[in-house]
């Protein structure tokens, strides 16, 4: 078969495939392009099962760079560009990636072990369209999980293809339509949003960095948005008409206030959240926003089931496994194929998934069990809690008390004995936090908090 990208430019090739800077692409210079750029780094060297690592924000190159390496049988490993040399250097010898491509001329260490690929962008030429395999390996996607050391999920186009075939069966997306690639193609959620685009011949299209968002949706084609909760209290806030294209919205980020969710009610579009992970190549589960938390039914393509409190999951989605340091490839399934999420979860008597929380974020306070994730909740029903993460303090006498680093609208931290009565309406007493701590002013909020980060933060600070 050919490559989405390809098959909508036969299928559709005045559509326009790409919007960066606010100038368009159609998918059939898109193709073009693509297909020039693959010659060009087959004469730099690259071969079938070589891997590119692309260390770059979103940009009109890393989406050309992951259409090419479909094509040609590469390996595509973006990887943040927020990481210090040295851990790059690490990924790169840890995973044997030899080739990669970065805009960035400071990196001088990777430049010296590694082959640096220049090539023209621009260049458009109509070669063969290559015949693929969609089962081979095409990206690997960094993931923490809970331990804290990243690991390579390895993923195939089968897998992605129906992942957004799934997707799409809710999310209607037509080639009119325009989804801004807001979430970073290093994550699972910025490369789904690729691959959907592509199947429905719809737009991608870049953030412009020298814009604000609102700016942004004033100007470019923006029909489908995915954002978290506090982007959307921001944008409704300081500049709501910027919304009114928007057909769907899709968040992410944890349970949604209702108060936001009223404030949605007059607009003319849907509003979506989701359960997903890296393994499972994005969504999972997805259903309207609602204030209790939910994450929607399953969508097509997946399975998934509930042991012990543990959600499992498999399907079509599924990924490859991860990528061991010696190349090989570990499935990390059961026996029948299933993958423990390690995350918390129960169905409601409407059919609607809910998530309690990571597993291995549990801890005991005096005996009873604390799932932070259930505080985090009741925190942010607090009409000046934007976001929260809640974690175990040491203590002599109960073993672990709970805390609390809390971002605010206000900046500052909320009233002792107000915030207790608060919670005292949600959660049992033993639950609520003992101390709390500011949002370092340098963390910013993304679609996946970075838990383990900001607790390190806060907890060098004293607390207040």
């Amino acid at each position: 078969m050919l490559s989405p990208l390809h098959q909508s430019a036969l299928q559709s090739p005045t559509a326009i495939a790409l919007i960066a800077k606010g100038r368009g692409t159609s998918y059939r210079s898109l193709s073009q392009q693509v297909l020039a750029l693959g010659e060009q780094l087959l004469e730099q060297g690259m071969q079938p099962g070589d891997r590119l690592a692309c260390i770059a924000s979103n940009c009109a190159e890393m989406l050309k760079l992951y259409w090419v390496c479909v094509d040609h049988g590469w390996v595509f490993c973006p990887l943040s560009p927020k990481y210090p040399d040295s851990q790059l250097s690490v990924l790169l010898q840890r995973f044997a990636i030899h080739y990669l491509w970065c805009p960035d001329d400071t990196r001088e260490q990777l430049w010296q072990q590694r082959h640096r690929l220049q090539p023209d962008f621009t260049l458009a030429k109509s070669y063969n369209v290559p015949e693929i395999s969609i089962d081979m390996p095409v990206n690997i996607i960094l993931t923490s999980g809970s331990s804290g050391v990243p690991k390579a999920a390895l993923h195939s186009l089968r897998g992605h293809i129906a992942n957004a075939e799934g997707s799409l069966r809710l999310i209607t997306l037509q080639v009119s339509d325009g989804w801004l690639a807001s979430l970073p193609m290093f994550h699972i959620g910025g490369l789904a949003i690729i691959n959907r685009c592509a199947l429905a011949a719809a737009t991608v299209i870049i953030p412009d960095n020298d814009l604000t968002l609102a700016q942004q949706l004033k100007r470019d084609p923006i029909s489908h948005l995915s954002l978290v909760a506090t982007q959307l209290q921001q944008l409704l806030d300081e500049a709501p008409t910027s919304l009114v294209l928007i057909k769907y919205l899709l968040l992410g980020g944890g349970a949604i206030s209702q108060s936001l969710l009223d404030r949605m009610q007059s607009m003319d579009m849907q509003v979506l959240t989701s359960y997903g992970m890296t393994e499972m190549g994005s969504q999972i589960t997805t259903g309207p926003a609602r204030s209790d938390g939910s994450s929607g039914k399953l969508l097509p393509k997946r399975e998934l089931t509930i042991r012990d409190g543990v959600i499992w999951v498999k399907g079509e989605t599924l990924f490859l496994g991860y990528l061991q340091d010696d190349g090989t490839v570990d499935k990390a399934t059961d026996a029948d194929g299933w993958f423990c999420s390690k995350d918390l979860g129960y169905w409601d008597a409407t059919g609607l998934l809910h998530i309690q929380g990571r597993a291995d974020n549990m801890f005991i306070c005096g005996g009873e069990n604390i799932q932070p994730e259930e505080v985090e909740t009741a925190l942010k029903l607090h009409s000046d809690i934007i976001e929260a993460v809640v974690f175990p303090m040491t203590d002599a006498k109960f073993g672990s008390l709970p805390a609390a680093v809390v971002k605010t609208r206000s900046g500052q931290l909320p009233d002792a004995e107000e915030i207790k009565r608060f919670l005292s309406q949600h959660i049992a007493a033993f639950k609520r936090p003992r101390q709390y701590y500011l949002w370092p002013v340098d963390e910013q909020l993304g679609l996946k908090v970075q838990r383990r980060q900001i607790i390190a933060k806060v907890t060098t600070t004293p607390a207040q």
